[in-house]
């Protein structure tokens, strides 16, 4: 409790991700409808007590279909956070740490960085097809060479280190230097890292959505949501309100929660010098 109230960002921003990781882990039990049943007479509704977000133009229930977005969405977000977040760990420790690998893999990354992520993944994404799983590898690859970046450059200053050399000099060798005395100082920072990852790949995964080239209709996802009712907003706004309020509501929830780890682990830090 102290720490929550020296840091309400991570209180803040941890519970609304808490809660809404509860209504998608529990949307079967919580949902109203099915969310891919369709009834043509039940079009448009407006939100009440039988529709509490209104149906869509297809007679869909969106309370239920945004439950069942959110699973896809944070499904999603938290996918590329850890694929890309270990892809980077390690291609960055490897070209921080071998001078002979740097120059090679940095020109690599900076080749990916020079095109937008957003592009990239649009890119990738139509090549590899709709589905979750290549819309996944599709963000991942967009996002992984800022994380490369981050942590070669921590491995930069660490290995310049006296404690590292002294290892070097002693005999350890390179793979136990990088496990034993470089790695464990990698932890903090690629977390905060992980969390912008999150919420960025939650983003770009509404922006594919929304010009259909990201998940399918038939699996519900805040994106895929909003791209539906964008012709009918004008008429029935209450179509795309509620996927976009859920959408950037957890995506706030998210950059706040990083903002305050961000914080926290920099406190430590300075405590400890």
């Amino acid at each position: 409790m102290p720490l929550l109230l020296r840091n309400p960002s991570i209180a803040i921003g941890g519970g609304i991700v808490v809660l809404m990781v509860l209504l998608a882990l529990f949307a079967p039990y919580l949902q109203t409808i099915d969310p891919l049943s369709m009834n043509p007479l039940n079009r448009m509704k407006d939100p009440s007590s039988a529709f509490w977000f209104g149906t869509d133009a297809y007679g869909r229930d969106l309370y239920s279909r945004v439950l069942y977005g959110g699973r896809t969405s944070l499904t999603v977000g938290f996918a590329v956070a850890v694929l890309s977040t270990g892809v980077g760990l390690l291609i960055g420790l490897i070209a921080g740490y071998y001078r002979s690998l740097d120059g090679v893999v940095m020109r690599i990354m900076d080749g990916l960085m020079a095109i937008p992520a957003v592009l990239l993944a649009i890119a990738l994404s139509a090549l590899l097809g709709g589905s979750v799983l290549n819309v996944v590898i599709a963000i991942a690859v967009a996002e992984s060479p800022r994380v490369v970046r981050l942590i070669r450059g921590i491995v930069l200053s660490l290995r310049e280190r006296q404690y590292v050399e002294a290892a070097l000099i002693s005999g350890v060798s390179r793979s136990r230097i990088i496990v034993r005395h470089i790695l464990p100082s990698t932890f903090a920072p690629l977390a905060v890292q992980a969390t912008y990852v999150f919420a960025s790949a939650m983003v770009l995964e509404a922006i594919l959505s929304f010009i259909g080239a990201g998940i399918p209709p038939t699996t519900p996802s805040w994106g895929n949501i909003i791209a539906e009712g964008r012709q009918l907003w004008q008429i029935k706004f209450f179509i795309i309100l509620y996927p976009a309020l859920f959408l950037s509501l957890t995506v706030f929830a998210i950059n706040i929660f990083g903002d305050g780890l961000r914080d926290r682990l920099d406190q430590r830090g300075d405590r400890h010098l």
